[in-house]
């Protein structure tokens, strides 16, 4: 075909070079020409990156996120687990306790797995195969400050780059710039109407420090240990210790209003201690600190409501933690920024990206596992003290004592576990708890006794012993 009558290809620009960035970018190369813009400089490696105040602290990817990353970048997942991340069956690979202070059995049948990692090596893969694509190109050391456009249709985007600014037109504009996201006073400045936001504060904080594990667990596939915090005895205490690559153990521990864990090294082990239940802090006795303590305090559930604007202009989108960011206790920003792009590659599929309403059709189908994980999170965080100013309802009160009863359910039964971590893992609804796999263990048993202790086994309780 002569080269002036070649069909114009769409152009998009991604704001933010985060996971969600790199994920929208990938699902829109096969709609458009795909220029990611990022304000900071990206590593080349599995280094830390700048914007990411989380990125020290325990991270998975739940299965529901796994399914995903292999529709969205097929062979993603082997390639980190051939850096050294981990598939773990859950709960045959975890040791858990509920908030409900139940520990679950470590049943192997539900087949569950759960992608383990450090943020760095996450972010570093999927670096590397996004912009690997021959229709991504990447913009670094360059900062979105505004849109161009009007109400109906944003055509563009204003930067700053090198002290200087000018703008970068595209057909579509996905921002994916995370909890600091700009477009509410962008949109206002676009003349559109504000969008409804809530934001529920449970108050925890965040306190990380990364371990070499003690030598008893040399070539031991360690499990994931994780002690919940409980809503109905505030302050609510908890952590997680996460095997990772390297042989290391990253641990997290959180803690709400009065609560709180500190900077404090050597205060590190006693907050594990003084836990629901002492056993992370008994296996970090033997172990021994590689880092120093890294606090994180950012950890509110925020939603703005874009999906119910009356009002929408064409050519823009919003994903991620730009749209609703999660307690991270609850592990499911990742998982949903990959089923959100993976929403927008199915809509981009059935509509042109540049036909009128696209935008908006983008933005109610980003929404769905945003609800889906929100409504988790919130299910729990409303509970404590000064979280919100509106307590929860009779509704929610009422739904919250179901899902107690379905946990300990499920610590107990492989069929309910199973149906539990369908809608943990954002792999189903949450009517899934309503199943027969639920309700028949729930109403008929038969019951196994509750555990007393932590499910680990006597090598892996080996490495508490001094």
């Amino acid at each position: 075909m002569p080269a002036h009558l070649a069909p114009h290809r769409p152009t998009a620009l991604v704001v933010g070079g985060s996971v969600t960035g790199l994920f929208a970018a990938a699902a829109l190369t096969g709609s458009a020409d795909v220029t990611v813009v990022e304000r900071d400089g990206l590593p080349d490696g599995p280094d830390p990156r700048r914007g990411v105040p989380q990125n020290r602290h325990a991270h998975l990817v739940w299965s529901g996120g796994v399914r995903a990353l292999d529709r969205l970048l097929p062979g993603l997942v082997d390639d980190a687990t051939a850096n050294g991340a981990r598939l773990v069956l859950i709960m045959a690979d975890m040791v858990s306790r509920a908030p409900n202070e139940i520990w679950f059995r470590r049943f192997t049948a539900t087949g569950h797995r759960n992608l383990v990692c450090s943020r760095d090596l996450l972010d570093s893969v999927v670096r590397r195969r996004v912009l690997a694509h021959p229709r991504v190109t990447l913009r670094q050391n360059t900062t979105a400050i505004g849109l161009t456009g009007d109400d109906r249709r944003v055509t563009g985007v204003r930067v700053r780059s090198g002290g200087e600014e000018h703008t970068l037109t595209a057909d579509l504009v996905v921002d994916a710039s995370g909890r600091g996201s700009r477009t509410p006073r962008w949109l206002a400045d676009l003349g559109l109407p504000a969008v409804r936001e809530r934001e529920i504060d449970a108050g925890l904080v965040y306190a990380t420090r990364l371990y070499r594990p003690p030598a008893a667990t040399a070539g031991l596939p360690f499990p994931l240990v994780n002690v919940q915090a409980n809503p109905a005895k505030a302050p609510g205490r908890g952590g997680i210790l996460l095997p990772v690559e390297d042989g290391r153990w990253i641990v997290t521990l959180a803690g709400t209003r009065g609560g709180e864990p500190s900077a404090d090294p050597d205060a590190f082990t006693g907050f594990a201690l003084g836990l629901g239940d002492p056993v992370i802090g008994e296996l970090l006795r033997n172990a021994e600190p590689l880092s120093g303590v890294a606090v994180t305090r950012s950890t509110a559930d925020q939603r703005r409501y874009y999906e119910k604007m009356p009002r929408w202009p064409d050519g823009f989108t919003v994903l991620g933690d730009a749209v609703a960011g999660y307690n991270p206790v609850y592990g499911h920003g990742i998982t949903v920024a990959a089923q959100s792009a993976l929403a927008v590659r199915e809509v981009l599929r059935r509509t042109p990206l540049t036909a009128p309403g696209t935008a908006r059709r983008l933005q109610r189908s980003a929404a769905r596992p945003v609800s889906a994980a929100w409504d988790l999170a919130v299910g729990q965080d409303a509970f404590y003290p000064g979280a919100t100013s509106t307590p929860p309802s009779t509704a929610e009160r009422l739904l919250a004592r179901y899902v107690d009863r379905a946990v300990a359910t499920g610590a107990r039964n492989p069929h309910a576990l199973g149906a539990l971590l369908d809608v943990m893992s954002l792999e189903r609804p949450a009517s899934r708890l309503f199943s027969p796999d639920m309700l028949i263990p729930m109403l008929f048993g038969p019951r196994r006794p509750f555990l007393s202790a932590a499910p680990l086994t006597d090598r892996e309780r080996g490495s508490t012993l001094s």
